[in-house]
């Protein structure tokens, strides 16, 4: 699986998504990062592969950085390293 993260400018508490394979992380970073490129407001609306019945609907603009990693079960609590990409 593959987790799509999100930090939001309001909020210290991330949102997360996850694909299970790289190409469609892959996908949904790229289309995170063009809305958040674009300006202004848009909605975007995300679901979860593991959790299907997960939705989450959220404004680009509020958007302060998102990370795109690859769940390990060697870690115990599934979170990335750190490193993520900052809006511009």
């Amino acid at each position: 699986m593959f987790i799509i993260e999100l930090t939001l400018k309001t909020t210290p508490v991330p949102l997360s998504v996850q694909r299970k394979t790289a190409e469609d992380a892959e996908t949904t970073y790229k289309e995170i990062t063009e809305a958040m490129r674009a300006g202004g407001s848009q909605v975007l609306e995300l679901t979860c592969d593991r959790q299907t019945d997960k939705k989450l609907a959220l404004l680009s603009d509020g958007i302060a950085a998102v990370q795109i990693y690859e769940k390990s079960s060697a870690s115990a609590s599934g979170r990335a390293p750190g490193f993520f990409s900052m809006a511009e």
